[in-house]
């Protein structure tokens, strides 16, 4: 059924006079890059900082000439974090738009399903945020059996992996509850830590899980606070892990709570700027100072009302100029050959610094870990495991 919606869209566009296939062919004077995330709802901020960033890139690049003397253009689709609307926009984005690349999706859900889609069409998709460990993942059922899944946010794996690591070896923590979301990224972070943490002689004692959108976590809290751990993992998206902090301070639940690379988001610190002292969460590492990262933060800052650029928002940026770059050695709007030049993608120097792809297209990567002083997060440094044990590289 879906290819027979498919065909039918094609033919629409067709009839309407405007070039259809499934090679993103250019425009006229116009390559045109898809993008899907939250734009609206809870968690839109996500998806706004990372469509801002984008389209700074863009119009960066189209300032200097565009690429091969044509413009980008950008093709943003509110997924509102779902994975229907996600498969919506993609529909939109490659059979009516006919872009020939996809930024995000931003969430982790929304990624596996667009995924899939993108490794079935031959699309090359690069998300700036999705960290479950099966983004990229799904197998490759082009005709070409290529990988076009890629990513310029570390993985979960080698998130969760760190944190187990860090908050045994180094924190010293040996009873840890959590509280996590039930979805693929809150749910992935929690056990691959759990994983991690009880192979080193760790224990959880509790776990507590909720649904995105959850309001009131005092049942919850209400249960680790009996369990007495030494902390509190909660790796969810900013507005959850807000009210989950307030909440615990009002219930008296007065241990350290631990966090993920959801908490690098700054809106956490409008939302509960009384209760963020003292979180520690895993993230990506920090990038180096540059003036490649000094000129994004300030131009982003301008362009959008004094905003200041997260994590995601800087991948999405890195992102955009990656593809820019591949479709200007392709020299084509032609799908394959943009994600051949994606994936030879050789130390690329972004806002994030120095950046490679695995074969599978995973971003070599270390994590950071942050520590909250009032809402200030300070930087601890990035770590690797090594030989079975945390060791901090920077």
């Amino acid at each position: 059924m879906r290819k027979v919606i498919a065909l039918l869209l094609v033919a629409f566009v067709c009839l309407a006079g405007v070039v259809a296939g499934g090679s993103g062919e250019s425009s006229g004077d116009t390559y045109k890059i898809g993008f899907i995330g939250p734009l609206t709802g809870d968690n839109a901020n996500y998806g706004i900082r990372c469509s801002n960033a984008a389209r700074l890139a863009i119009n960066e690049i189209n300032a200097d000439g565009g690429v091969d003397g044509k413009m980008l253009e950008l093709i943003a689709e509110d997924s509102e974090g779902t994975v229907d609307k996600a498969l919506a926009a993609y529909e939109k984005l490659a059979y009516m738009d006919e872009v020939c690349a996809i930024i995000g999706p931003v969430f982790t859900s929304p990624a596996l399903a667009v995924a899939q889609r993108c490794q079935e069409d031959g699309i090359v998709m690069i998300s700036p945020s999705a960290t479950h460990k099966d983004v990229t993942a799904q197998p490759a059922t082009n005709p070409d059996g290529l990988n076009y899944v890629f990513r310029t946010v570390p993985s979960d794996a080698l998130q969760s992996e760190v944190a187990g690591h860090y908050f045994y070896e180094v924190l010293g923590y040996r009873k840890l509850a959590s509280l996590y979301a039930m979805n693929d990224y809150s749910q992935g972070l929690a056990l691959g830590m759990k994983e991690t943490f009880e192979a080193l002689g760790g224990q959880v004692v509790a776990e507590e899980t909720c649904m995105v959108g959850d309001k009131d976590f005092r049942t919850q809290l209400t249960e680790i606070r009996a369990a007495a751990p030494e902390a509190v993992y909660i790796p969810n998206y900013t507005v959850e892990d807000a009210l989950i902090l307030e909440q615990a301070a009002q219930l008296g639940v007065n241990v350290p709570f631990l966090s993920s690379d959801g908490f690098s988001d700054p809106e956490i610190y409008n939302l509960a700027p009384d209760f963020t002292d003292g979180v520690i969460y895993v993230g990506p590492a920090q990038a180096e100072a540059s003036s490649i990262l000094a000129d994004f933060q300030v131009a982003y800052s301008e362009a959008y009302n004094g905003d200041s650029p997260d994590s995601f928002a800087t991948n999405s940026y890195d992102a955009t100029y990656i593809l820019a770059a591949a479709i200007d050695r392709a020299d084509s709007a032609d799908t394959t050959a943009i994600r051949n030049e994606v994936a030879a993608t050789d130390d690329f120097q972004g806002a994030n610094g120095t950046m490679n792809f695995a074969a599978n297209g995973d971003l070599v990567a270390s994590q950071g870990v942050y520590e909250v002083e009032g809402t200030t997060p300070v930087y601890v440094g990035a770590f690797q495991v090594v030989d079975g044990h945390i060791v901090q590289v920077d």
